[in-house]
């Protein structure tokens, strides 16, 4: 869904559920969509730059709507908040667990992987959704504190 279109998608989903547009619901979806990949206390931060009354529980009440309305998603990126981003933004995080750095690589890659647990143990794997650890190649190729 692109940005322009957004608003409307919004407001019929809200409305088809019962439920009304709000500008505080389009303010934190408007900061996902924005930011890209962030904590819930980092859209606080930009949606109070419109709207400085808004608090940080409002935008966890409004996450977790948008988040049931599948406009949203969240990844646990490490220790700490999740990070939310749009629906459709569908990749796997990689995470150093040295110094931070989030990568992005295309769900395919664990394709054999879903087909794996799929065949074997029936479950369905979401890589959309999911953040592995491990170390990046700057770290790796970085020399030891000790030597």
């Amino acid at each position: 869904m692109d940005t322009a279109s957004a608003p409307k998608a919004l407001r019929k989903t809200l409305h088809e559920r019962g439920l009304r547009m709000t500008p505080q619901r389009q303010l934190v979806l408007d900061a996902v969509r924005e930011l890209g990949h962030a904590t819930p206390e980092q859209i606080c931060q930009r949606v109070q730059d419109t709207a400085p009354t808004v608090n940080i529980t409002t935008v966890y009440r409004t996450l977790d709507l948008l988040e049931r309305l599948g406009l949203v998603r969240h990844t646990h990126l490490g220790h700490g908040a999740p990070s939310y981003s749009v629906h459709a933004h569908e990749h796997v995080h990689l995470v150093c667990h040295r110094c931070g750095r989030v990568d992005e690589v295309p769900c395919e890659l664990l394709s054999p992987l879903g087909g794996t647990l799929r065949d074997e143990y029936g479950f369905e794997l979401d890589a959309s959704h999911l953040a592995l650890s491990g170390t990046c190649r700057e770290c790796l190729s970085a020399p030891k504190e000790s030597e």
